[in-house]
């Protein structure tokens, strides 16, 4: 079953694919094909870092870049491209000011 892990931008400059994880998501995709759904599990980690809000905010606004055509291409420049990936594109996507 797929997974996604989240970490914090600062943790993951520090510390790379070891940073610690604040936020996970599990996909149970055994009904994708027979129900037309795909259910999924959030789990906070570390709940110093990322509040219950902010997990539901991260989860849904995730899901849009998977479902979106024109933002799925920042998912894949980020998997295959991560040489020409910016992160202020994803900010800019989100509508959101630079950091």
């Amino acid at each position: 079953m797929p997974h996604m892990i989240f970490t914090g931008l600062e943790d993951y400059k520090a510390r790379g694919t070891q940073a610690t994880p604040y936020f996970t998501m599990t996909y149970y995709n055994e009904f994708a094909q027979s129900k037309d759904m795909v259910l999924i599990r959030g789990n906070v980690v570390l709940p110093g870092k990322l509040s219950d809000s902010e997990a539901k905010w991260l989860l849904e606004t995730t899901q849009t870049f998977y479902l979106n055509d024109v933002r799925y291409k920042l998912v894949e420049r980020f998997n295959k491209q991560t040489y020409d990936f910016e992160f202020k594109d994803v900010l800019r996507a989100l509508d959101m000011p630079n950091l």
